[in-house]
C-alpha cells in the first residue's frame, strides 16, 4: 500500500459516521448534507481498496476493515484532541499575572484591584511592574497591558483606551512662579519622560508656542515625572489616566485647557490562545467596565489635539 496518507477529510467522515453509526447524523453533526458525507467515504473506500460499511436500506454497519479503522482513528482524533487542549492549558489558573508599564501599575491599576479582588476572591493575583516586554514562553505571566500602538511580534493584542497629555504642577509651585496660562510656561522648569512617546519640544509645537528652550528634567518613566511634579520640581506633562486623581485631589492643578492626543494607546496583548482562558476573560470584562466608569467619572474637559510629530513623513 502506498505510504501516502489517506485524504484526511475523508477519514474524519468515516470516524464521525462511524461513531454516530449513521451517515445522517454524522452530516448534522459536520453541519453538511448526508450526501457529502457519503462521498466522502466513497473516496476514502475508492483510495483505500475496500468497503468500510455495509450499507443497508436503513442502517450502515463497520466491516471487518472498517472497524479496523475506526479503533485507530478514535485512538488518532483522541491524541489530536488531547495536544489542542495541552496548547491552551491554564497551568496555573488559580493566579492571574499580570504585566504592566509601572507608571499605570501604581498610579491606575492597583488603586483599582480591589474591586477586581472582591468579584474573584478565590484568584490569587501578581501584579509585575515592568517596562520590558514579557518573553511569555519564559514565564508565568498570563497578560501584559503596555502602551504603544499594539504592534507585537506573535502576540495578539486588544485596545484598552487611548491617551492624552498635558501640563501640570503642584499648586504651591504654580503660585510661586505664577504660572497659569500656557504662555507661563516660560517661567517654568519643564519635567519630562525619556520613553518615546510626545516631549515638552513635540508638544508646545504642537499647541503654537515657540519652545523657549529651558532647561528640561528628564526622568526614566512616567511615575518619576509625576512625582517630580508632586515634590515642586516643575511643570511635568503627564498622561491623563495616571495624573487624574491627583487633580480631584487638588495635589496637582493642570496649566491651560489644551491636551495633545499621541498615536499610543494602552494595550491588552498575549498570545492568542491566552485571551480564551476563563481567568484573563474576567478580567478582560473588568478592565473594560473600569475604563468606561474611568472615562465618564474624569472626562477630558480641555481642548484636545491630535499629534503632529516632526519627523513624520508628510
Amino acid at each position: 500500500m502506498s505510504e501516502r496518507l489517506p485524504p484526511l477529510q475523508g477519514v474524519y467522515y468515516f470516524y464521525m459516521a462511524a461513531q454516530q453509526g449513521s451517515f445522517k447524523l454524522a452530516a448534522h453533526k459536520l453541519f453538511v448534507t448526508p450526501a457529502a458525507v457519503s462521498q466522502q467515504i466513497r473516496q476514502l473506500e475508492e483510495w483505500l481498496g475496500v468497503d468500510l460499511f455495509t450499507r443497508h436500506h436503513r442502517e450502515i454497519r463497520l466491516t471487518h476493515e472498517g472497524q479496523t479503522l475506526y479503533r485507530q482513528a478514535e485512538k488518532g482524533f483522541s491524541y489530536i484532541q488531547d495536544g489542542i487542549r495541552l496548547i491552551n492549558q491554564d497551568p496555573t489558573p488559580n493566579q492571574l499575572s499580570i504585566s504592566t508599564v509601572p507608571s499605570f501599575a501604581q498610579h491606575w491599576l492597583v488603586p483599582r484591584i480591589r474591586q477586581f479582588r472582591e468579584q474573584y476572591p478565590d484568584l490569587a493575583m501578581l501584579i509585575e511592574p515592568t517596562d520590558q516586554l514579557v518573553k511569555f514562553q519564559d514565564s508565568s505571566i498570563d497578560l501584559c497591558i503596555r502602551y504603544g500602538r499594539g504592534e507585537y511580534d506573535n502576540l495578539e493584542s486588544e485596545w484598552l483606551m487611548d491617551e492624552v497629555l498635558y501640563p501640570v504642577c503642584h499648586p504651591i509651585y504654580q503660585k510661586e512662579k505664577q504660572i497659569y496660562e500656557l504662555e507661563d510656561l516660560s517661567k517654568a522648569d519643564l519635567l519630562e519622560d525619556i520613553w518615546p512617546d510626545i516631549d515638552w519640544h513635540t508638544w508646545l509645537d504642537n499647541v503654537g508656542i515657540i519652545h523657549n528652550d529651558r532647561s528640561t528634567m528628564r526622568y526614566n518613566g512616567s511615575l518619576y515625572v509625576l512625582e517630580g511634579a508632586l515634590s515642586l520640581q516643575g511643570v511635568a506633562l503627564v498622561k491623563h489616566s495616571i495624573v487624574q486623581r491627583y487633580l480631584k485631589e487638588e495635589k496637582l492643578v493642570r496649566i491651560g485647557d489644551v491636551a495633545i492626543k499621541p498615536h499610543f494607546g494602552y494595550y491588552a496583548c498575549a498570545p492568542k490562545g491566552y485571551f480564551k482562558r476563563e481567568k484573563v476573560i474576567q478580567f478582560m470584562h473588568w478592565m473594560k467596565r473600569e475604563i468606561a466608569q474611568f472615562q465618564q467619572s474624569s472626562p477630558c474637559d480641555f481642548m484636545t489635539l491630535e499629534a503632529s510629530y516632526a519627523r513624520e513623513s508628510p
